[in-house]
Parts: C-alpha cells; structure tokens; sequence
C-alpha cells in the first residue's frame, strides 16, 4: 500500500491542478480581451420627426450621427437639417466629420471640420468639443466652431431623459447657440443667437433600437439675430408640435 500511497497523492493533486490551470487560462483570456479596444460601428437618428408649428408652418428635421472605430478612437459623421415643406427647400444643412477620443471616465474631446449650408451663403468651420454624461446624468455636447474668416460660435446641447418605466420615457433637451462676432450674410447677430427648448414622450418598441415619440419644441431667436430675422420678414418665435421616432442600428 505504501507504494500506491505517492502515486496517489499526485493522481489527486493534478486533478485539482488541471481545473486551476484551465480556470487561470480562462480568467488571463477574458481580461485580455477586455482590455482591447471595443470596434463599434453603427448609425442613430436622435431626431428624426415631423413639426406642425402654430402659424401651420411644417418642417422636417433630422439629427443622425453614423460612428466607426474602437473606445479609444471613433470617427463620426454628424448630420443635422430642417426642411421647409411649404418653400420645399432646406432651411439649414449641417454635416460634421470628427475624430473622437475619451479625455475621462464620462468624456470624450472631439475634432475636425463642419460644412454648413443656413439661409445664405455656405460657411466651413473647423470644430473642437467635448461630449459626455455630466452629474446628475445630463448628456452634454459642446463645441466650439471658428470659419476661415475668423468668425467663432459655440453651441451648447443638454439632454435628460426621466424614465416613468422601462418603456415610456420623457426627455427634455435644450440647444444654444452663441455667437462671438456678427455674420449678417447668414444671419446671425453677436451674442446669443437661439435655444430650442424641446420635451418628448416616447415608447421604447425594441431595446431602444425603435423608439416613436411626440412633443413640443419651443424656438427663439435673440439680440441681433432676431433683427435680421424680423427684417428678412422670417419669424423670431415659434412653438412645433413634433411626432417622430428614434433609431438605433
């Protein structure tokens, strides 16, 4: 018996060593993978929605952000616009093409180039932002722009979403813009120039994927800017009721 007795002990050693091997291998292999970056790829639509405004105006308007890349570096193509069903004519076209990369836990800095086509002629703006969740979970979006000619503007974007259940939520958002210097050709006075003051309900149909909603958007031009928009014959107020849908792919 003695004999058996080490050939034993070791039997019984290396089926608990084998297991622990394997688990270790498991865990080293999981923690790699974990700490390479995460390629995403896909398209939202934030705002994708019909407006019905108080002096019967009707606008569609988009917000669309289409990324690729990994956590550590994105690309995006940001796009956004209102169409004028009445004039059937664009009354703003925006397209941004940034890179993306985190600056913190909740922060990411962005860079790169918009091309904006307003109410006159096109303008081209070098961008820098910073987007991110804030405390309180606010989703903050802010850049500031400068065109070939020296003229800078900054615009603020919030976002809160308060969830009744897990389906039916209410966002409320908030968009300001601020011009540092005038640009009269498009319309835009120095100091504030607008804020769109926005609240939606909407119904979360597939894992927030397909989300439909309706709402009111409240609209205000200021300062200057509110001038040239009285003195083009446009208007300074306006309040939309919206029905549309987010997308998620």
């Amino acid at each position: 018996m003695k004999r058996w007795t080490p050939l034993i002990v070791s039997a019984v050693l290396g089926l608990g060593v084998v297991p622990a091997l394997v688990s270790a291998q498991e865990r080293i292999k999981d923690t790699t993978e974990r700490k390479q970056p995460l390629k995403v790829w896909g398209a939202q639509f934030e705002e994708l929605e019909y407006r019905y405004s108080d002096n019967d105006e009707e606008v569609g308007v988009w917000d669309a952000d289409f990324f690729y890349g990994t956590d550590n570096l994105k690309a995006r193509w940001l796009s956004s616009g209102e169409y004028s069903f009445d004039e059937q004519a664009y009354e703003s076209l925006e397209n941004q093409l940034v890179g993306q990369i985190p600056i913190s836990k909740f922060f990411d800095a962005k860079a790169g180039v918009r091309f904006d086509t307003p109410e006159g002629p096109d303008r081209t703006y070098a961008v820098l932002g910073v987007a991110g969740l804030a405390p309180q979970w606010f989703e903050i979006d802010a850049n500031l722009y400068m065109s070939k000619d020296g003229d800078t503007s900054a615009d603020l974007d919030a976002e809160y979403e308060l969830l009744f259940t897990n389906y039916w939520i209410l966002t409320a958002s908030l968009d300001a813009t601020v011009a540092f210097s005038e640009d009269r050709e498009i319309g835009v006075g120095k100091g504030l120039v607008s804020t769109e003051v926005g609240l939606r309900l909407s119904y979360d149909l597939i894992d927030r994927a397909v989300s439909p909603y309706v709402g009111i958007v409240h609209e205000r031009k200021y300062g200057d800017s509110a001038d040239f928009a009285r003195a083009d014959g446009g208007s300074t107020e306006d309040w939309f009721a919206v029905v549309g849908a987010r997308l998620s792919f």
